[in-house]
């Protein structure tokens, strides 16, 4: 609501704005619109008291390496993936629902893990192709380590444990 006036104006302004509650981006199609838009930005947050995030504030071309974090995506060079901490945090979660010394049966631990990754992907479906057998591996890795702690072997996988 508080910032439905700033939406208004940009555009009015002729600016395309992508915002979700106080996060946004400003998309341009040139460096002088951009540097145009955020001196824009600059002033209306300034008359009204509010202030920029001084870090996540700059202008970012997206032909060249860097790109932006935004919305839990990484965005650059045309593509998008989930950022790193993302990423991390997937991969924390798997760890604390998959501990190879669980006496939980492998189905529940499965119906959990659906659970979790159903709603990652529901949120990141729309990221790069190629991140997803990277999720895919890992999970299948930790679970392969509970049937190996089961079947009394030690180690995460050896090539027989794929079949």
């Amino acid at each position: 609501m508080y910032l439905d006036p700033f939406d208004h104006l940009m555009a009015a302004e002729g600016f395309q704005l992508v915002r979700y509650a106080d996060d946004f981006v400003v998309l341009c199609r040139s460096r002088e619109e951009a540097q145009r838009a955020l001196a824009r930005v600059q002033t209306w947050v300034e008359e009204n008291g509010l202030t920029l995030h001084p870090e996540k504030t700059r202008l970012v071309d997206l032909d060249e390496p860097g790109g932006f974090d935004f919305l839990g995506y990484h965005f650059e060079r045309g593509r998008r993936w989930p950022r790193r901490k993302a990423m991390n945090q997937l991969r924390e979660k798997v760890r604390t629902l998959t501990p190879r010394t669980s006496g939980i049966a492998l189905e529940e631990t499965v119906a959990r893990l659906n659970e979790v990754l159903r709603g990652w992907f529901g949120y990141f479906q729309h990221g790069h192709r190629l991140v997803f057998p990277s999720v895919d591996g890992y999970v299948r890795g930790r679970l392969r380590a509970i049937l190996r702690r089961r079947a009394g072997r030690v180690g995460r996988a050896c090539g027989r444990d794929h079949q």
